[in-house]
């Protein structure tokens, strides 16, 4: 009894160790990291054995490799879909266009996770609504 209330101690302080070093600023974690410390959490909250957090973590670091692979996928194809863009455009329209991205960029930096639509656009005419 004494061992798993020490190894929940440190698994505790070794996650708010990690958690501190992050900070709000800090660098994401990559998704090897991620894993990891979700299988962490997984096995302090749901007492896994050994054998059982080795297999999470492998299902675990299975799925955040396709994450991360389908994120670079997107990085990629909307690289594409810019400079597509950026062929069309005079150089006012290409000024302009920076312009607008900056805004929209500035506009996701005060919402969580930076993708949120704001709650009027809801709402708004032949949106779901049908007005």
């Amino acid at each position: 009894m004494k061992k798993l209330i020490i190894a929940s101690g440190i698994m505790v302080m070794i996650s708010l160790s990690t958690f501190a070093q992050q900070g709000k600023g800090g660098e994401k974690p990559n998704s090897e990291e991620r894993a990891k410390q979700m299988t962490e959490r997984l096995a302090t909250e749901l007492q896994l054995s050994e054998a059982q957090k080795k297999q999470v973590l492998a299902i675990n670091m299975e799925y955040a490799k396709k994450r991360e692979a389908e994120m670079e996928a997107r990085k990629k194809e909307q690289k594409e879909h810019e400079a597509r863009i950026q062929s069309v455009l005079s150089e006012d329209q290409k000024a302009k266009w920076v312009e607008l991205k900056d805004e929209r960029q500035e506009q996701r930096k005060g919402r969580p996770g930076g993708e949120v639509h704001p709650r009027g656009e809801i709402g708004r005419k032949g949106h779901r609504d049908g007005k």
